[in-house]
């Protein structure tokens, strides 16, 4: 084989690999793509659809750390009480790791574009399969 050739296979096959999503990783992006397009309607309630409904969630911010999807809620809602405090979100992934068949492991950006002062972070999520949904069980927000 050519080395040209050889090198245009692995550029194919390299291309390929980071293009691919499976089926379970274009589930997990459409999920966090609909949580941003509810922040941006300004609607934590659609936001939230994203956490898992559940004592057990973990949600890790400035605050520290904070159990449960109403205690989420209730942190969403002080924090960013009006759409001036909302803004536009924006969202980066930098990575996506699969953990196991039922977990995933993503690194992100977020930036909010607002009238009450830009502001901007890093994220850490844990996404969980359960019965049959993927959901946050873990954000960790800086």
């Amino acid at each position: 084989m050519s080395k040209r050739l050889f090198i245009i296979v692995i550029v194919l096959f390299c291309g390929i690999h980071v293009f691919a999503q499976s089926k379970d990783e274009t589930a997990i992006l459409k999920m966090l793509e609909a949580q941003v397009a509810e922040w941006n309607k300004g609607n934590i309630d659609g936001y939230m659809k994203g956490y898992w409904d559940s004592d057990s969630l973990l949600f890790i911010g400035s605050k520290g750390p904070r159990y449960g999807y109403q205690a989420t809620l209730k942190r969403y809602k002080e924090a960013y009480p009006d759409l001036a405090h909302m803004g536009t979100l924006t969202s980066v992934i930098t990575s996506v790791q699969k953990l196991s068949g039922e977990y995933y492991f993503i690194v992100g950006k977020w930036a909010l574009k607002r009238s009450a002062g830009d502001v901007d972070g890093s994220y850490t999520l844990l996404i969980k399969k359960i019965n049959g949904e993927w959901v946050i069980v873990c954000d960790h927000s800086s």
